[in-house]
């Protein structure tokens, strides 16, 4: 599976972007889909997660701003930043793995098989 993560870049604080990952290579609908984001010299940290049933789960900080949504048609998931702070500027990050029931491990990235190469977000002050 490729991943192909875009839609990133510059927005004011407190302003939105949607970000696009695009799959490739597999049977997107199996998977479950993930977003996760890097900051420079900080641990990559998870931001949400969408089973292959519509399951979501979030990050606490981002519950209520973000929307993790997919498009099984398209091979694409998409995550709507509403809201954004600038401490969220990072490389984000799409994900996927196999799909399962129990979406708490959803936010170990460990869990995942794919990655896309990030796409950069940055928040001005």
């Amino acid at each position: 599976v490729q991943l192909q993560a875009s839609g990133g870049g510059l927005v004011q604080a407190g302003g939105s972007l949607r970000l696009s990952c695009a799959a490739s290579g597999g049977t997107f609908s199996t998977y479950a889909m993930g977003w996760f984001r890097q900051s420079t010299g900080k641990e990559r940290q998870f931001v949400a997660a969408i089973s292959r049933n519509g399951d979501l789960k979030y990050a606490d900080s981002v519950k209520g701003r973000f929307t993790i949504s997919r498009d099984n048609a398209k091979s694409t998931v998409y995550l709507q930043m509403n809201s954004l702070k600038p401490e969220e500027m990072a490389v984000y990050y799409c994900a996927a793995r196999i799909s399962s029931p129990y979406t708490n491990t959803y936010s170990v990235g460990a869990r995942y098989s794919y990655w896309g190469q990030g796409t950069q977000v940055t928040v001005s002050s």
